[in-house]
């Protein structure tokens, strides 16, 4: 590569683009798929019909800003965003691929950075990127970076996770401390001069989800990001028509997040996590569910957290250290934009 910025003529088609993509993007994501520098990944449609009946495709863009952060970089967040939300799905991740909308004057090591980022967050999770596009827009038009990835998982014969199959009597389990991303942005954007050292739980889950699967019957799984907890759980009860009953003194809050989220007003259980699943399992599997989790390096603080019961309005409640109850609402707007 030339030069130390990103230009238009990277994103025009000719020799630049051509130098990027080969110097940076093929020389990280490299895989057999991907070296061939075709217009479209070619994948054996017999890899997957032997091993499942299903495929899973998600995809997901990714605005956060800053870039970088404390525990993790847009890249990292772009494979393990889409490795989550397929695994949550009782999927077994397979390939990703990666567009890339990048604004004119970036540096090329940013750049590099966090495409480097992405190739050793796939390489973690298994998964290979396989495709990808790329497009530089005028200075202003987007704000350093955009990337939007999706993804193809395979799911398992006989494996059916969902909403549909949530049924009154369940446990609902979190793999970790709440919060954590959130509080680390607005550590990382210094608008409030917030100090600490939270590190956002940016990770992807797809080996975790396989170990609580092996573990005991999981009805549905769901990675509870923008929204958080009340998102994920007021999804579930109005789908599903039950309710779900929250204890606050079992919910899992780093020190640091409970100060900053009383400090601003803010509920840990709207707030955003980037490594952190709901799972709602069958009653009597919570337990083996739940020290499955807690043996794997990203469910070490994994609790139990609450329970699904079929009471006549279905909704979401907080029981409070002395019994007292309150509603937990779907979150209305943005608690805190470009967190993800």
């Amino acid at each position: 590569m030339t030069g130390t910025k990103i230009t238009l003529a990277h994103g025009s088609g000719g020799l630049a683009m051509q130098q990027l993509i080969k110097d940076l993007f093929v020389k990280y994501f490299n895989n057999p798929h991907l070296s061939l520098m075709e217009d479209q990944a070619q994948l054996s449609l017999a890899s997957f019909s032997n091993s499942t009946d299903k495929l899973a495709f998600a995809t997901d863009s990714f605005v956060i800003d800053p870039i970088t952060f404390n525990g993790g970089d847009i890249g990292k967040l772009a494979v393990c965003g889409t490795v989550n939300d397929l695994a949550v799905g009782g999927a077994i991740p397979k390939y990703l691929s990666a567009g890339f909308i990048i604004e004119e004057g970036l540096d090329l090591a940013t750049l590099e950075l966090i495409v480097k980022s992405m190739a050793q967050q796939a390489e973690r999770a298994g998964v290979s990127i396989v495709t990808g596009d790329t497009k530089v827009v005028h200075k202003g038009a987007c704000d350093k970076l955009f990337i939007n990835t999706s993804g193809i998982g395979v799911i398992p014969e006989n494996r059916c996770l969902g909403v549909s199959q949530v049924q009154a009597g369940d446990k609902v389990l979190v793999n970790g401390t709440l919060g954590d991303h959130a509080t680390a942005i607005l550590q990382a954007r210094g608008e409030l001069a917030l100090s600490g050292d939270i590190s956002s739980d940016c990770a992807a889950l797809n080996e975790l989800t396989e170990l609580m699967q092996v573990a005991g019957k999981v009805h549905a799984m769901r990675d509870a990001t923008r929204g958080g907890v009340a998102a994920v759980c007021n999804e579930i009860s109005e789908s599903s028509q039950l309710s779900i009953c929250l204890k606050e003194t079992q919910l899992p809050i780093h020190q640091e997040v409970r100060a900053v989220s009383e400090m601003l007003g803010l509920d840990p259980l709207l707030m955003a996590n980037e490594g952190k699943l709901v799972a709602f399992v069958a009653a009597e599997n919570a337990d083996a569910v739940l020290a499955a989790m807690q043996s794997h390096p990203l469910g070490k603080q994994a609790a139990c957290i609450g329970e699904v019961s079929d009471a006549t309005t279905p909704q979401v409640v907080v029981e409070g250290l002395y019994g007292t109850h309150r509603q937990l609402q779907m979150p209305v707007g943005e608690q805190l934009p470009r967190i993800c």
